[in-house]
């Protein structure tokens, strides 16, 4: 496909999904040049991101001076490396998307951003996991892209049944594009998000996509 301007530049002016014809209702994001296409979540996955949201609201209603709040499927440019992403969620602080909102900014960019949250599905899991070790990159992953902006946490649910576990990266490093740090929690176990969060997070109704 000819593209009359680098993807990313037609990402950012809204005008990517219509030159694509993407379906109503999927995300088209830009990850290392290459345009992904992806269906509508199915509803075990936003489950998830709802309980993950919830948990973000809870600690708000608890506590007036929490600062953090999330928003699902807001676009996110990471300025510097021209990639464009949907997270499932955005965590950053409440200011940033009433200010975004009153703006009507078309996106976010990585300063902006505390903590990014990927729930994978079968067919894009690869996009959001880390390469693989022992051989080359087959597809490009947005773990890389997230850590060569250093947002400062990535949280993966990985609902494969092989893996079916939640797990928090910390500590990114731009220069090889990779987190350095990870904590993870089976499904069925509490999430403990750290500070600066300090919020719980119960996964007991979390399960696996079915083979």
């Amino acid at each position: 496909m000819s593209l009359p301007d680098t993807a990313y530049n037609m990402w950012t002016r809204g005008e990517l999904d219509d030159f694509v014809h993407a379906p109503e209702g999927h995300r088209v994001e830009v990850i290392e040049g290459e345009i992904v296409v992806s269906p509508a979540p199915v509803v075990a996955h936003g489950n998830i991101v709802h309980h993950i949201t919830r948990a973000m609201e809870r600690a708000a209603f608890a506590d007036p001076s929490f600062p953090w709040s999330a928003r699902q499927m807001t676009n996110l440019s990471l300025l510097g490396i021209e990639q464009g992403y949907i997270p499932d969620l955005v965590v950053a602080e409440e200011h940033v998307f009433e200010s975004a909102g009153e703006a009507e900014q078309m996106y976010l960019v990585a300063d902006e951003i505390e903590m990014v949250v990927e729930v994978t599905s079968k067919d894009g899991a690869v996009y959001d996991r880390p390469p693989a070790e022992g051989r080359a990159l087959r597809k490009p992953s947005k773990w890389s892209g997230y850590a060569r902006v250093e947002i400062p946490y990535y949280l993966l649910v990985d609902r494969s049944p092989k893996i079916a576990s939640t797990r928090l990266y910390s500590i990114p490093d731009a220069g090889t594009g990779a987190y350095l740090h990870s904590d993870t929690w089976a499904f069925g176990e509490t999430v403990r998000l750290p500070e600066p969060f300090g919020v719980e997070i119960d996964t007991r109704r979390w399960t696996a996509w079915k083979d």
